[in-house]
Order: structure tokens, then sequence, then C-alpha cells
């Protein structure tokens, strides 16, 4: 059994977004160094073909370069279909995995970042709280349906089928939704299933309200993250 606090080296990707686990994200790797971890990925040389996201703190930061520059828990990811242009770009899909803490940045092991990180499990759920859970999943459904009925064509959203665990559920339902950076943190950092249910409750009941208010439909997010312009990193 894989002891879950051993630390372990993944290729490092700052990004200016959060990765949720079980959330899609579709990249487009622009940058040298970012094409040679598609081809590490690739090739074995990066196996399994995970590597680790962390949000970057501030868009004031045009490099990141210490431990400071991101947020310190980050979400593992799988890369998937993975196209490569004529002219060298990848345009890769991608799966979050599993949460981790980063303990270290490498910037001499690749081209890219490596980091050594630790690896973040939930906290387990007792056979009591079977009820609390149906209730609070039930409320997260239909503050997400509120929130997408204000913001989406109804063709433009899908709700998690019915049964999916508590641990991810949030997850998915986000994922529909633009909440800020700082709120999708919070939501990763959240290490037990229905504490993380009830903040999102929260959280989509305020965009929801907003919306409601400002009578304002967000912009939809692009169709790719884009990781050409060094001083976003995406």
């Amino acid at each position: 059994m894989t002891d879950e606090r051993s630390a372990v080296f993944l290729p490092l990707f700052p990004l200016q977004t959060v990765l949720l686990p079980s959330v899609e994200l579709p990249l487009h790797l622009f940058e040298p160094r970012y094409r040679q971890l598609a081809l590490d990925l690739l090739t074995g040389a990066a196996p399994d073909r995970r590597f680790a996201v962390v949000a970057i703190r501030t868009s004031a930061v045009r490099e990141v370069e210490t431990l400071d520059h991101v947020h310190p828990i980050g979400c593992s990811a799988i890369m998937g279909d993975c196209e490569r242009l004529p002219d060298g770009r990848f345009d890769i899909t991608t799966t979050g995995e599993r949460r981790f803490r980063l303990v270290e940045i490498d910037r001499t092991r690749a081209p890219y970042l490596v980091g050594r990180i630790e690896w973040l499990p939930d906290e387990n759920l007792s056979p009591e709280t079977g009820e609390a859970a149906a209730r609070l999943a039930d409320a997260a459904r239909s503050a997400h349906r509120k929130y997408c009925e204000s913001a989406w064509d109804r063709n433009s959203w899908h709700p998690p089928p019915p049964g999916t665990e508590s641990a991810e559920l949030a997850y998915l339902l986000a994922s529909d939704c633009l909440l800020p950076v700082p709120d999708r943190q919070r939501l990763l950092e959240e290490r037990h299933p229905l504490r993380r249910l009830r903040l999102l409750c929260h959280l989509l009941a305020r965009e929801a309200g907003f919306l409601s208010t400002l009578r304002a439909v967000p912009a939809p997010p692009p169709e790719l993250v884009d990781l050409s312009a060094p001083a976003s990193l995406n």
C-alpha cells in the first residue's frame, strides 16, 4: 500500500486557475518547456501521463520561482487526448486526479519546473453521516441548478449523475460555475466532503444572487487555456 505521506516528484504546472479533482481542463501548450513536458508525458519520461497543477497566487507573478508564488495545495492531472499541431504546439485534455501539498520546487531537474509533493487525502466520513450527506447533496444540487439557470442556456450545463459520491460531488458541481480563483482554491483545500458541499452551497447561492441582482450573465470560459504568454503562464 502506498504511504499517502511519502513525497514524490511530479512535473509542475503553475496556472492562473485551480484544477479540481474529477474535473476536465483542456490546455494549449505553446512554450518550449511545456512542449517538452507534453513529449515527456507521451513517451513515459514523465510516468503515468501525470503532472501537478498549482494555482499562482497573483497575476503580478511573472515567473514562478519559489513556494511563495503559488498556493500550497494543488491537484494532480492525468493527460488524456493529445494533438500535436504542425508548428510543434500541443492541444491536450487533462482530468484532475488527487490533491497534494507542494513541499518543494526544483528548477534544475528538467526544462520545466518539478515539484516535490505529498498526497493529501480527504478526511473519512463516519457511517452516521449518511443522512446529512444526502441532505447536503440535495442542497448543493439545488444551488447548482439555480446558478446555472441564471447563467447558462439549458443545454450548456449538465448536473453530475445520480449517485455521485459526496467526495467528488462539490468538485463536479463547481466545474459548471465561474467561481473566482480564491473560491475554487477554498474548495480544493477543504478536506472534509460535507464541509466542502456546505461551502459550495454558500458560494453558489452568493453568485446566483449577484446574477439575479445585476441581471448579468458571466462570459463563457475560454475553450482552451493558452500557455503562450510567459507573463501569465496561462
